[in-house]
């Protein structure tokens, strides 16, 4: 297996050094702020007993996961001998510019460069390197090592050998890479999330559902299908004929709906005032970690599920 280098390691870096470690790589680990080393390594230490609980370790006990993670004293040194480089530093364009232009300075000239940026076009920080060709945004769905969906976007430059490095070592760490043909703002997964957030404010805002309710259309409606299909194969499957037969029969129901959807709600003014009037009754603000909690374990016992259905069910 090849070697793993994890730049800043915050909420997703930590969690892709699960990822990467339960996939049989050696794994370096560094950040400019030593306490947040010691951070990540606490969190890993609390969170793969109950991925092994769950039978989320391919087999392998949770102290052969963790010795696989090294903590890296400099840059270069998490940076030496690595494949694959893979950035997790604050949302910020300068900075990200800062970091790569060091990235492309130290690592091996072979190693792709991938940042988890969720919004950050990759040709607005790989533009000027000198190895702009092997750099690229692999952006993981928090926290990658339950949701194996990954955004590969490549920036105008990025070569297909990058591509295809960085899509085969997510498919052999058991992701699923969503292979981007060109960047565009929010790459996919939220363009997707935000054509539904878009909806759910106006629905609300407008007075035709509380917040519990649009939860409720997703949560016990929508949501069970897309827990292991896609839009397009549900329409494939909601008409006899499939999805030609779905889009004859439904889609002036949609044309009428598309019109009332060109508005947007300021998600900061005064609609958020009653949404998040509504949410603070059914949870309270000193109980959102304990409920992040939850849904991490939830998420664990969805993954246990959706493993054990590929193997019984297939996939």
């Amino acid at each position: 297996m090849s070697k793993i280098a994890l730049v800043g390691l915050g909420l997703v870096g930590r969690a892709w050094a699960v990822s990467f470690a339960r996939a049989g790589h050696e794994v370096a680990i560094w950040d400019e702020r030593p306490e947040a080393i010691d951070d990540a390594l606490r969190f890993v230490n609390g969170v793969l007993p109950d991925l092994d609980a769950n039978d989320l370790l391919r087999g392998e006990p949770p102290l052969s996961v963790r010795a696989r993670m090294r903590r890296a004293g400099s840059l270069e040194e998490a940076l030496d001998g690595a494949s694959h480089v893979q950035e997790n530093t604050p949302e910020d364009l300068a900075a990200k510019r800062r970091v790569f232009a060091e990235l492309d300075r130290l690592a091996d000239p072979e190693a792709v460069l991938a940042s988890s940026t969720s919004a950050i076009l990759p040709s607005l920080f790989s533009e000027g390197l000198a190895g702009r060709g092997r750099c690229l945004v692999a952006h993981p769905i928090n926290p990658p090592y339950l949701i194996p969906s990954v955004e590969v976007v490549p920036a105008p430059w990025t070569g297909r050998d990058a591509i295809e490095r960085t899509a085969a070592l997510l498919v052999s760490a058991g992701h699923a890479p969503i292979v981007m043909t060109r960047e565009i703002d929010g790459f996919v997964v939220n363009r997707l999330q935000g054509a539904l957030l878009e909806e759910a404010f106006r629905l609300v805002a407008d007075g035709f559902a509380s917040t519990e309710d649009v939860d409720i259309a997703i949560r016990e409606g929508l949501a069970l299908r897309w827990s292991f299909m896609g839009p397009f194969e549900t329409i494939d499957l909601n008409a006899p004929g499939g999805v030609r037969d779905y889009a004859e029969r439904y889609q002036r129901i949609y044309a009428g709906i598309f019109p009332s959807t060109q508005r947007r709600i300021d998600w900061a003014g005064s609609a958020m005032d009653g949404i998040e009037a509504e949410r603070r009754r059914r949870l309270p603000a000193e109980k959102l970690a304990e409920r992040a909690a939850w849904r991490d374990r939830r998420l664990m016992a969805l993954a246990a599920h959706k493993k054990r259905a590929r193997e019984e069910i297939g996939e």
